[in-house]
């Protein structure tokens, strides 16, 4: 197929080309004048298993031939078997060992590393090794680099990079994957070196960033047949500019590094890499224009002189657009739109970005349209129904069941789907119901057994739920074996449900298999993997969840595709969105190494970082060569201003540096190409205009009008008459919370209860009235309601503080009466209304000559004397109702006083205004402003006199308040 050759054979596609069809193109010319099985002796190795498909796809398409023997770069490691080579170490055995010498490590030196960052720390470890396995670079190199002049942190990694050898001396036969893959290679090549193959051998499609792919390339361009194939070959780019690349410090980033430094190892120079085939790019003007834009900073004062000679930028941007978008929602609806109509046109594109969030986003914004793109990263595993169950599952173990994670459960599509879900989703929500209303916030079997006590449910369903629900929570540590066992154990009986045996659907369809997969491997290695806690546990099984990856959950549209930079470096398509061209995001910031620095990894031989950004910019380069092409970011993300992307800007900058090209022009069009589809994309967001709402002040029928209120919702009447209708005329009330907290309400019922039963066990006995007995009965009663410790202790704390003050004035109370009734319901009717008012007294007490006196115990802050008087009449209505005989157990009897006692951060005493507001004055006023609401025309207005316009009220979303404000005008509106 090649003609004999002295120097090793290496072709070239320029940017832009269909790769995997002019590889076929080029493979067809070239056996055209051999016998028809010639073709049928090529072994032809690609790098990717969907560009292995591509090109089978393109032989099937015709004309028949035989097709040449195809096989990937990684399944090399097969080979190894037939070599004598041990088998390759399990990823996650060598991870999980890798965690145990890591901790050991911490534990003797504790200031080394976060805890919390032993399985980051395994992980890069782990990637360190194999780099430096498939470098070639041992650990001996590493112990012996120069760090005199640096921190004590270098030298201090460089004793962890110690742990290395440890680890490879424990394995006892097992090779480490990339060792045994370099190793496999390096047989190879001291094979072929004997015995080279007479069949063509031809290596497609990899750009040799990884130093045992480099060395294969080598080794097969230098058979007698075989040939390299690169992908995205400037062949613009100047002699000198490629001379310039020797250094990798300042040129590792440059997109045509790796194939000069492929070059400089089989000493040839860029004119001898010929192309493949006579395959032309779409767009040449634009690739020598993106050629100069990417020359590496030390020789960008090409642009002078070269910039003068780029003289068709008409052509090269005439099928660009430049999409700079106020948000990333508002650049992930502009794409979308541009794939809706590629997908009407009939027409093959491709969204290319790393960014995950905004290919999210894209495949959001299509929905709304039916179109599902074929996305090559597919949903992340954790992020599946399977993952997100087993990390749910995994969290059991970790802390006590609270409300919010047992709902998460129960209502999770994989829990109880083994038989009767319906009835267990019933049971699920009346049981969410009861926690918000009655808690207790943290679930127990006791709390199960009460539930399924007082209602009708299902057999067995409440002792499912206290087997597999309650105290979960395991303490200490345990082996890693125990605690998959465990998990597998729980997760499995939870998706079964109740009423039936097995695994329920947990392990179905694609995502359930690959959660099933990981699982199998956990339990396989799980005895290397030592003791942990049940934190650490869910931590490691929630990184290994988030490396799995599921696909096609359904059918994709066959002509948009959502590729990552992987793929897109040997795929092609006739429209390429280039998504989130902005620093951090493409190119992606460099990860941090805790064990090597720039200049430590430059003297070992490892890659810098800058390879990952050379890798990015060659994905870039040849992205922005097709046929049409937009190019796309963000100007501000959710949180800040952001950086164009570092191409972007040179090819900005290049543009606007050529006036004489009109190169400005060239660039506004771009943009003012772009302002259509952002203008488009801003008119699909436009809302609907709808008039604001105006202030309700519904008037719902008389007879449909409370009959009985409580002196409590007496100033909410005054203040937001509307609270009042929506709860008892529309009969709505708020829902709980599910996540319960230690509010303002819980603590005003516990400190009633504590002052309550403080007073009546001294009532018989008034030595007991002392700080010390006062502080055990909160002690007490706070550990019986209260089950968070914080708010015990600053709760307890608050009383401690104003104890003193309270007995003290309580012994002065005790002299001038007694206490007779706590917590007195009352109620009183309001004639001739047919109204009833009714109320709670938090304390009555009478004096010698049987006059009352109410005590009324306030959490907050006590309403003021000018407060009373004009809202917070609370207190001064019990007192009417008190003489109008309300308590029955007492009669009507005068009041002598009645006192608001504070018992918040200090203790103040506030007197309700008695003197000038009679209980005869205001039991007439009550009776005129129940009255006045029962006038047909009087409506329930909404926020008629609250303090604040900042105070919160329960039917503010009813209301729809903040579409109008405190200076509009009430609305009547009759109801029938």
């Amino acid at each position: 197929m090649f003609e004999p050759s002295k120097l090793p054979r290496l072709f070239a596609l320029p940017c832009g080309v269909d790769f995997p069809r002019a590889l076929v193109d080029g493979l067809i010319q070239r056996s055209i004048s051999h016998p028809p099985e010639a073709l049928a002796k090529v072994e032809l190795i690609v790098n990717t298993q969907r560009m292995a498909r591509r090109i089978r796809s393109l032989f099937d398409a015709g004309p028949t031939l035989l097709l040449p023997r195809m096989s990937l770069l990684g399944d090399f490691s097969k080979r190894a078997t037939l070599h004598g080579l041990p088998p390759a170490l399990p990823p996650l055995r060598r991870r999980l060992e890798l965690s145990q010498l890591i901790a050991r490590l911490l534990d003797a030196q504790p200031d080394l590393a976060a805890r919390s960052s032993l399985y980051d720390l395994s992980d890069s470890l782990a990637a360190l090794i194999d780099e430096m396995q498939g470098e070639g670079v041992s650990t001996e190199t590493i112990r012996n680099l120069d760090v005199s002049d640096m921190s004590g942190h270098w030298a201090r990694a460089q004793a962890f990079i110690g742990i290395a050898d440890e680890f490879t001396d424990t394995q006892d036969g097992a090779m480490d994957a990339q060792a045994r893959q370099r190793q496999v290679v390096l047989d190879l090549i001291e094979t072929w070196q004997e015995n080279p193959p007479t069949h063509p051998v031809i290596l497609a499609g990899s750009t040799g960033s990884r130093g045992t792919t480099l060395l294969l390339m080598q080794a097969i361009s230098r058979l007698p047949q075989g040939a390299v194939i690169l992908p995205g070959f400037d062949f613009d780019l100047p002699t000198a500019v490629w001379d310039g690349l020797d250094d990798p410090l300042i040129s590792e980033d440059h997109p045509q590094f790796r194939f000069h430094k492929m070059m400089r190892n089989l000493d040839l120079s860029p004119k001898d890499i010929l192309p493949w085939s006579g395959a032309q790019p779409p767009a040449v003007a634009r690739n020598r224009l993106v050629s100069l834009a990417l020359r590496p900073a030390p020789v960008t004062d090409a642009w002078m002189s070269e910039g003068p000679r780029l003289t068709d930028l008409d052509n090269a941007s005439s099928d660009m657009v430049l999409i700079e978008a106020s948000s990333p929602r508002a650049e992930a609806l502009a794409i979308a739109l541009r794939l809706r109509q590629a997908a009407e046109d009939g027409q093959t594109a491709a969204l290319i970005t790393p960014d995950r969030m905004l290919t999210r986003q894209v495949s959001a914004a299509l929905d709304r349209w039916d179109i599902l793109p074929d996305d090559s990263a597919g949903q992340p595993l954790q992020l599946s129904p399977p993952g997100r169950f087993l990390r749910h599952v995994a969290e059991l173990f970790c802390k006590p069941l609270s409300g919010d994670t047992l709902l998460t459960l129960l209502k999770h599509p994989l829990t109880h789907d083994g038989g009767e879900r319906g009835t267990h989703l019933r049971h699920a929500r009346e049981l969410e119901l009861q926690l918000r209303s009655y808690g207790p916030p943290y679930p127990d079997a006791d709390c199960f057994s009460s539930f399924g006590n007082k209602r009708d449910v299902m057999e067995g369903w409440t002792r499912w739920l206290s087997t597999y629900f309650a105290d979960q929570t395991i303490s200490g540590s345990l082996p890693l074996t125990n605690w998959v066992n465990h998990l597998r154990t729980l997760a499995e009986a939870i998706a079964t449900g109740s009423q039936s045996k097995g695994t329920g659907t947990l392990w179905d369809k694609k995502a359930g298999q690959e959660a099933l997969k990981i699982m199998q491997s956990l339990e396989a290695e799980a005895s290397f993997g030592g003791e942990m806690s049940a934190r650490d546990f869910a931590d490691l099984l929630g990184a290994l969840l988030s490396q799995g990856e599921v696909r096609d959950r359904d059918a994709p549209h066959g002509k948009i595709m959502i590729w990552g930079t992987l793929e897109a470096r040997v795929q092609g398509a006739e429209l390429v969105i280039l998504g989130g061209l902005n620093e951090g995001s493409w190119p992606e910031a460099a990860k941090p190494d805790p064990w090597l620095n720039r200049q430590l990894r430059n003297q070992a031989g490892l890659l810098l970082p800058e390879r990952r950004i050379g890798l990015s910019a060659h994905d870039f380069q040849q992205a922005i060569a097709a046929p049409e092409v937009w190019i796309t970011r963000a100007v501000r993300s959710d949180d800040s201003d952001t950086v164009a992307s570092r191409w972007l800007n040179r090819l900005c900058n290049l543009l606007d540096g050529l006036p004489d090209q009109n190169g400005p022009g060239v660039l506004a069009g771009m943009r003012e190409r772009g302002r259509i589809w952002l203008d488009w994309a801003e008119a699909l967001e436009e809302p609907t205009e709808s008039p604001p709402a105006l202030r309700p002040s519904p008037r719902p029928p008389v007879s449909s009008r409370p009959r009985r209120l409580t002196i409590t919702e007496i100033p909410r009447l005054i203040r937001d008459p509307y609270a009042i209708y929506a709860k008892h005329i529309l009969r709505l009330k708020p829902l709980n919370p599910l996540v319960r907290i230690p509010d303002a309400l819980l603590r005003g019922i516990v400190v009633h209860e504590v002052f309550e039963h403080f007073i009546k066990q001294s009532l018989d006995s008034p030595e007991l009235l002392t700080r010390e007995i006062l502080l055990e009965k909160t002690r007490e009663l706070l550990t019986e309601h209260v089950p968070w410790p914080v708010a015990r202790c600053l709760w307890l704390s608050r009383i401690n503080r104003i104890a003193s003050d309270f007995i003290l004035a309580e012994l002065n109370r005790r002299q001038t009466a007694r206490p007779i009734a706590f917590e007195a319901k009352g109620e009183a009717r309001l004639d001739p209304l047919d109204f009833t008012i009714a109320c709670r007294a938090d304390r009555i007490d009478v004096d010698d000559r049987g006059f009352l006196h109410l005590y009324d115990y306030k959490t907050g802050a006590p309403p003021s004397e000018a407060q009373q008087k004009k809202f917070d009449k609370q207190l001064l209505i019990e007192a009417a109702m008190a003489e109008q005989g309300a308590f029955k157990d007492i009669g009507p009897t005068e009041v002598a006083r009645a006192l608001f006692i504070g018992l918040g951060t200090s203790m103040k005493e506030v007197q309700a205004p008695m003197g000038t507001e009679s209980p005869a004055k205001i039991w007439d006023e009550l009776r005129q402003l129940i009255e006045a609401y029962f006038d047909p025309n009087q409506g329930y207005t909404s926020r008629r006199m609250l303090h604040l316009d900042s105070d919160h009220s329960d039917y503010d979303h009813l209301s729809r308040f903040g579409e109008w404000d405190r200076s509009a005008t009430p609305e009547p509106e009759g109801l029938t």
